[in-house]
């Protein structure tokens, strides 16, 4: 089944062209990372998509959108506001209620955050807003989780546990990567892209680091 489809897509910002032409599918299951340099156009490639399945994706962008006055939880609930009544939402601002404190609790356990409920999410390290945005999208429910360098600000151990919590939470995934090693390693499709353009798109079986060579110039 196709999630995503764009034909001939084309972009630009301020101007420039960001995304030329760009046609692609994805496939319902497929855990698939964006790779390329800085101004390839992955973030922007990463936008349309999410702009044609607004309702059905679970989206953390480069900038996290956190409030950082808010707790841990406060940011993490955010994620559901849209499937709960207006009273039952202040609720949870004042004095959160067990049954969804022990929720969030469940998802901050996955990403090794559940000491920092309480805390104001502007207080924490970059790397710990990181897995706060994460878990804010994963708190959703979606099936479709889309992420702009979801591991840009974490450690090698965190790096790998986010991944792994992304895609095992999550049945399709696409993702801009930094990282092409850990793209290699959790994703099933690579798709790169140089000046707005797809110039690779495989299978990332029996790929290496050294098959992206190209997109960077190494």
């Amino acid at each position: 089944m196709v999630l995503f489809k764009l034909n001939k897509a084309c972009a630009s910002y301020k101007g420039k062209r960001v995304l030329d032409k760009v046609s692609l599918e994805v496939e319902q299951g497929e855990k698939i990372a964006l790779v390329g340099r800085s101004g390839a156009g992955k973030s922007t490639l990463l936008r349309l998509l999410y702009d044609t399945q607004v309702e059905e994706c679970a989206f953390l962008p480069q900038n996290l959108g956190l409030v950082p006055n808010l707790s841990v939880f406060h940011n993490t609930f955010i994620g559901r506001l849209h499937q709960n009544s207006t009273l039952y939402n202040l609720t949870n601002l004042i004095r959160p209620l067990s049954n969804e404190r022990n929720a969030v609790l469940k998802v901050l356990k996955q990403l090794e955050l559940t000491d920092k409920i309480n805390s104001p999410v502007g207080e924490l390290s970059g790397g710990q807003q990181q897995r706060a945005g994460i878990a804010r999208a994963l708190y959703q429910g979606c099936n479709i989780f889309l992420g702009d360098e979801p591991v840009s600000a974490v450690d090698e151990h965190q790096a790998r546990n986010v991944m792994e919590t992304i895609t095992t939470n999550h049945e399709t995934v696409v993702l801009a990567m930094h990282d092409v090693q850990l793209a290699l390693s959790f994703c099933s499709r690579i798709i790169g892209l140089s000046s707005g353009k797809i110039i690779l798109d495989r299978q990332s079986d029996g790929m290496s680091s050294s098959d992206l060579a190209e997109l960077y110039g190494n």
